[in-house]
């Protein structure tokens, strides 16, 4: 099969099984770079050993973290399962240790300062509300106006992925903000729209906060997401039930909540222990 064709193909296949836009676009990106890696001719007869040197490739070449390994993978495995009709190794990466390492964290001055550091009130906007409500990118683009309840004081949060729903706290100080961004900006369906409507680009939102952690003279590295690590550590060293923040991020498992117990190993010290109630 040729390049067009297979990627033609490809791309009707994820429509028909109902994968998010999000989702699509970035299975088609790992496709191409698959594609120009091997070759069309090449790659339906791969062996197990090939694709372990192109994930290395991707590792060492191209410095994919684990999650983008992962994502290429399960391109690939797409690809082969639906398009070519055959089965590949998939535990490929138990050959590629995870890293151990904690995600980066900002302080609660670090995000002050990153907020503050733009003059742009849409800008503010899309970095308070994700940091206010614990979102990943994905949420926050396609955040719509009527998600958010001004009488219970709490936001919808739906997955683009699976369509399931959480709650999250709907700040006065944010409610505040998108009060003011809606009487400038005056959207019509979703909270962050572009200039020509419709939702507004996770690049344009990695983008203004790059430029803004730049602004705000933050030397780690960090991404959008790290205002969602950020509010789940934060709200773990305020004393808040770790239940409860696998709640708010919507965790399916308590061990991917648990991960920021490591972060604030010190907001132990703020537990009263029972030994000073019976003295």
């Amino acid at each position: 099969m040729e390049s067009g064709e297979i990627l033609g193909h490809y791309s009707e296949l994820l429509c028909l099984k109902k994968y998010s836009k999000h989702t699509r676009e970035s299975y088609l990106h790992q496709l191409h770079l698959f594609l120009d890696y091997f070759g069309p001719t090449n790659v339906s007869n791969l062996t197990s050993n090939d694709l372990l040197k192109y994930i290395n490739y991707l590792k060492i070449e191209k410095k994919f973290s684990y999650s983008c390994l992962k994502q290429a993978l399960a391109a690939i495995h797409f690809l082969y399962q639906n398009v070519f009709k055959k089965e590949i190794d998939v535990h490929l990466l138990t050959k590629i240790k995870k890293p151990a390492s904690l995600p980066v964290t900002l302080s609660i001055q670090e995000v002050n300062q990153v907020i503050g550091s733009t003059n742009n009130l849409k800008h503010k906007t899309i970095i308070s509300t994700i940091y206010s409500c614990g979102l990943r990118v994905s949420e926050a683009i396609n955040l719509k106006i009527h998600n958010i309840d001004t009488f219970s004081m709490r936001v919808k949060i739906v997955s683009a992925k699976d369509k399931n729903y959480r709650y999250v706290m709907l700040s006065d100080k944010l409610l505040l903000l998108l009060k003011e961004y809606f009487e400038r900006y005056n959207p019509k369906r979703y909270v962050f729209e572009g200039r020509d409507g419709g939702k507004y680009s996770d690049r344009s939102i990695q983008e203004l906060f790059a430029k803004a952690v730049k602004s705000a003279r933050i030397s780690k590295e960090v991404t959008v997401g790290t205002l969602r690590h950020s509010f789940a550590a934060h709200l773990l060293n305020n004393g808040t039930d770790i239940h409860l923040i696998q709640e708010l991020l919507g965790h399916k498992q308590l061990s991917t909540t648990l991960m920021y117990t490591y972060i604030h190993p010190l907001s132990a010290q703020k537990i009263k222990s029972p030994f000073d109630l019976i003295m």
